[in-house]
């Protein structure tokens, strides 16, 4: 009855190298080259190594407390941190993050929660310009 529609980007799942289990705590940053699915919880940054397409998969059973910087996202459990996502982000009804995100495509489904402010990357290609040639003046009509 309800499909998703076929326009509507997709996570390449095959890109997951990596997983930190529930039960696992790690103190620390995690860089991301390929995938990592977190069940567990990172107290410490998890970041994309730069000029690489990292996804960050984060389980209802897993925590992030610090700042996420990954290429795509499917969260679905708690961040207390900022995040910034190059391309796609997906928040699902579990999702529960406290700070400030910036996405360029976001997807959220219905109880997910956000405490902190959104902002949308646009590319400066994308954003108009008002000029001159854009802008008309009317003349004030006098009253009579």
């Amino acid at each position: 009855m309800f499909r998703r529609k076929a326009d509507q980007p997709c996570i390449d799942v095959s890109r997951l190298s990596s997983l930190i289990a529930a039960g696992v705590e790690i103190a620390g940053d995690v860089v991301v080259t390929d995938g990592v699915r977190i069940d567990g919880q990172v107290v410490g940054n998890v970041l994309s190594k730069p000029d690489t397409r990292g996804l960050l998969v984060l389980s209802e059973l897993g925590r992030i407390e610090g700042n996420v910087s990954v290429h795509d996202a499917v969260i679905n459990g708690t961040i207390c941190g900022d995040i910034v996502v190059e391309n796609f982000i997906e928040l699902q009804a579990n999702a529960r993050i406290t700070g400030a995100i910036r996405y360029r495509t976001l997807q959220m489904s219905c109880g997910a929660r956000v405490e902190g402010s959104m902002e949308c990357i646009v590319d400066r290609a994308e954003t108009r310009v008002v000029t001159s040639s854009n802008v008309v003046s009317l003349a004030k009509v006098a009253e009579t």
